[in-house]
């Protein structure tokens, strides 16, 4: 089903060629994303993803566009705390040209003095954007709760102050240190023969520098209170984030805390749609989400409410928590989890683009490419009194964190401080 090739210098090919498509998805991930930057240099890893599109020794800016968007291609990066992807999707037959943009844009780019301070201006707006919309300000307090100083707690485009102070050498120190061979995955899917792909990629990548695998600094995980953080703002909804820390990327128990979402926030079915918004009225938006690093994670409750309602929205949250600790679930939550799980994998890989982003990201993370037929049998050996004991090790009192922003009052705050166990 996938193929994988490795070349001398440790750059790793990954390919999966997907019947009767006429597209291919082709993304080149760097093993290094925004925990790998120190304090000073905090929004590196995504500065230098903006960065590349300026231009690369062999390709301008507008050729890099117009050359992949020209024939209906589609192109775009995206940085995370652990990764970068470079990535593009068009027409079977352009595939040469549009893997030999994406490997001079993040082999060879040419970072200019000029663009860097030009850019600058541009991501700080970003920064700002993102500060003012507060179901987004909201994620970033919760991340400062649970990761307090380290890379995984600060906000992944850095801040003004670090934009301001980054200079076209500091990113090409950064380049340098992280885009080497062994830390970069060539992964495509589609319409592509894997030997074909591999020649085109030792054509342009075998002369590439090894270079080193780069580490970065672990969580040290010891929060034994609960803790809560407000931020005024005078907005007509109240939003709020929950957040306990959950489990690593590679957990044993990583599929548990998959059923355990959906059955919680993850879609319309969940119990805290139901309860917050279905029959209370409480929230417009309200879901769970995961987060997994290579050594922690986060499991999150998120939404939106009506300012006056804030206490009793939390209210009905917790206690949703503290009944799937005491009762479990369902037969029937349980299947339809399940089903609901298995059926969003197999959907995604559809297309060209998700799965190439499946096995890329696989690769990088666990130098190994997950199977559906695996995580199909690792899915139905779950047993139902799992998800309860996994919702009693991850929902504990002493590791909530609760950040809030809205026009919240000091008698809320007071509320909100006792429901969570912060004592005054």
């Amino acid at each position: 089903m996938y193929q994988r090739s490795v070349l001398p210098n440790k750059l790793r090919i990954v390919t999966h060629d997907m019947k009767e498509r006429d597209s291919v998805s082709i993304g080149l991930f760097v093993d290094a994303g925004g925990r790998y930057e120190a304090d000073q240099l905090k929004g590196a890893a995504h500065f230098l993803e903006h960065i590349l599109f300026k231009g690369s020794r062999k390709y301008s800016c507008d050729e890099i566009k117009e050359k992949i968007e020209g024939v209906g291609g589609s192109l775009n990066a995206f940085t995370t705390e652990e990764m970068t992807c470079y990535l593009a999707k068009v027409p079977s037959r352009h595939v040469p040209r549009t893997f030999d943009i994406l490997a001079d844009m993040v082999v060879d780019p040419l970072i200019p003095k000029r663009e860097v301070e030009k850019e600058k201006g541009v991501i700080i707006e970003e920064i700002k954007m993102y500060h003012d919309l507060p179901q987004y300000f909201v994620l970033d307090l919760l991340d400062g709760m649970l990761w307090p100083g380290h890379p995984l707690g600060k906000n992944l485009a850095g801040s003004e102050e670090t934009v301001s102070g980054m200079s076209h050498t500091d990113l090409r120190g950064f380049h340098r240190a992280h885009y080497s061979a062994r830390n970069l995955v060539v992964a495509a899917c589609g319409a592509v023969r894997h030997q074909s792909f591999v020649q085109l990629v030792k054509g342009k990548l075998s002369g590439m520098s090894e270079g080193n695998r780069t580490d970065f600094i672990a969580v040290q995980d010891s929060q034994a209170k609960p803790k809560t953080v407000f931020s005024r703002k005078g907005i007509e909804q109240m939003h709020l984030a929950l957040g306990m820390h959950g489990l690593h990327k590679d957990h044993e128990d990583k599929y548990i805390m998959a059923l355990l979402h959906i059955i919680l926030g993850g879609n319309m079915s969940s119990r805290l749609f139901d309860e917050v918004r279905e029959k209370r009225g409480l929230a417009y938006s309200i879901s769970t989400s995961l987060k997994a690093f290579h050594d922690t994670g986060m499991f999150m409750v998120r939404a939106g409410v009506d300012n006056r309602k804030i206490v009793d929205a939390v209210a009905v949250i917790l206690k949703e928590l503290a009944k799937i600790k005491k009762n479990g679930v369902t037969a029937g939550e349980f299947s339809r989890a399940k089903d609901y799980y298995l059926g969003q994998v197999q959907l995604c890989l559809e297309d060209t683009m998700d799965h190439m982003l499946w096995i890329g990201e696989s690769t990088v993370a666990f130098d190994r490419m997950r199977k559906v037929e695996e995580i199909i049998r690792i899915v139905k050996k779950i047993k139902i009194g799992d998800i309860r004991r996994l919702a009693r090790d991850i929902i504990r009192q002493e590791r909530f964190n609760l950040a809030v922003v809205g026009p919240i009052t000091g008698t809320q705050e007071k509320e909100l401080n006792s429901l969570i166990g912060v004592k005054s």
